[in-house]
């Protein structure tokens, strides 16, 4: 059987990080590379060079470019997390990413699109002190024209709306659809409307 291993999709300020953090025991946010601006933690930091360097060798298994920087998943760290008997949390705001990791990376992976209205991102990025507010509602928007333009709930084992439950709730709806893979499709989808 697979390792398992989770995708938390959905736009800024839906709840991936106060998610992850609620999931607790063997899951761990798994820490993306980022080339550009700022990076630190919960990223690593990697040169264009190394970045280049990986993808030559077929490490690279998604990146994408946001706010001005590079972000990637790359295979090394996926295997060096699982192999420690973790179950890594991977964040995305792009379907193709979800796709790439799904056909790229032999893991069971549980898939769940977090969601929320803009009002309530644009409140949750001005209470934690965001001063990019803007950008990030542009990428709210281009996150739900490709959610839409998907048009694939396939993709999702989980579709549910972080304003309508808390992270813990969250936490342990994810936690049972990895525990329990037996329970199939009975797994919530909240309206997204």
């Amino acid at each position: 059987m697979p390792p398992d291993a989770v995708i938390l999709y959905g736009p800024p300020a839906s709840g991936k990080d106060t998610i992850t953090a609620a999931l607790t025991g063997r899951y761990v946010h798994f820490d993306r590379l980022k080339v550009g601006a700022n990076a630190r933690a919960p990223y690593r930091v990697a040169s264009g060079a190394e970045l280049g360097r990986l993808q030559a060798q077929g490490l690279i298994l998604y990146a994408n470019e946001r706010y001005g920087n590079v972000y990637a998943i790359d295979r090394p760290r996926l295997d060096e997390l699982i192999a420690a008997g973790r179950v890594p949390v991977v964040h995305l705001g792009q379907i193709a990413g979800i796709e790439a990791l799904h056909t790229g990376y032999p893991a069971r992976w549980v898939t769940a699109s977090l969601w929320c209205p803009r009002e309530v991102t644009e409140a949750r990025a001005r209470e934690r002190g965001s001063t990019d507010v803007d950008a990030r509602l542009t990428v709210w928007d281009e996150t739900l024209a490709d959610f839409d333009k998907a048009a694939r709930t396939d993709l999702f084992d989980l579709v549910l709306r972080t304003d309508r439950r808390s992270p813990e709730q969250v936490a342990d709806v994810i936690n049972h659809a990895v525990t329990d893979p037996s329970a199939g499709t009975i797994h919530p989808h909240d309206p997204m409307d």
